[in-house]
């Protein structure tokens, strides 16, 4: 018997409980900095040297945080479902609990970039990238991440993994950041929707979505309990 597909769209507040801050907060301010300060291709031009540190010290958090219950009950849902991750999350938490297939809409921070072919990735030994380091091109590496402004080169494959789905979940994300927060529209018209979130994200009432308003690890043991192979 083939496994329903299992589509869960993830964001800040799956990873806000393994202590990792990473979008902005409600001042605007991502760690204490503007986000045009460090999250910019205008910013790596004006200063990259900053932009550099700033992503070293996420990255250093990232590599000392540890995945939480929401990350390895997702994990484990692979048991019962075909289960893949799109995540606007840079960290690597998923991976680490477990899950099989994540797709990472803003890059991921554990890996660089060439600042002359973006299609030159490779993986980061350690927490530091230091300017001076280069691609094989002699070009400055940079973190692999979408910054703001930039195209998101993933999202048209996730609006086709989107399409596939048989449910939808939305986990941690106040649906505020574009084009990841259109994905729902790409949703076959009658499967479920489930949106696990603290706040109150902005969704058109419907008879297919339902919200489970608690923290990403509580949220998902209730859907678990209520929902889980209905």
């Amino acid at each position: 018997m083939n496994k329903q597909k299992l589509v869960v769209l993830t964001g800040a507040g799956i990873s806000a409980e393994s202590g990792l801050q990473t979008f902005r907060d409600s001042d605007g301010l991502w760690e204490g900095y503007n986000i045009e300060d460090v999250a910019t291709r205008d910013a790596w031009h004006r200063n990259p040297a900053l932009v550099q540190d700033f992503y070293n010290q996420r990255r250093k958090a990232v590599l000392e945080a540890q995945p939480n219950k929401a990350h390895y009950l997702l994990a484990d849902l692979e048991k019962h479902y075909d289960v893949t991750i799109i995540t606007q999350n840079i960290d690597n938490l998923h991976e680490r609990a477990g899950s099989q297939k994540v797709l990472h809409l803003h890059g991921i921070i554990t890996k660089s970039q060439s600042t002359k072919n973006a299609k030159l990735v490779n993986e980061i030994e350690g927490w530091e990238l230091k300017m001076g380091d280069t691609c094989e091109l002699g070009s400055q590496l940079r973190p692999f991440i979408v910054w703001f402004g930039e195209a998101v080169p993933e999202i048209e494959n996730a609006a086709s993994i989107v399409s596939t789905a048989d449910i939808f979940m939305i986990i941690g994300t106040s649906l505020v950041v574009y084009p990841a927060a259109g994905l729902a529209r790409y949703t076959l018209p009658n499967i479920p929707i489930y949106i696990i979130d603290k706040g109150s994200p902005e969704f058109a009432p419907s008879p297919r979505i339902t919200f489970i308003q608690q923290s990403a690890s509580v949220g998902l043991k209730k859907w678990i309990e209520q929902y889980h192979q209905q």
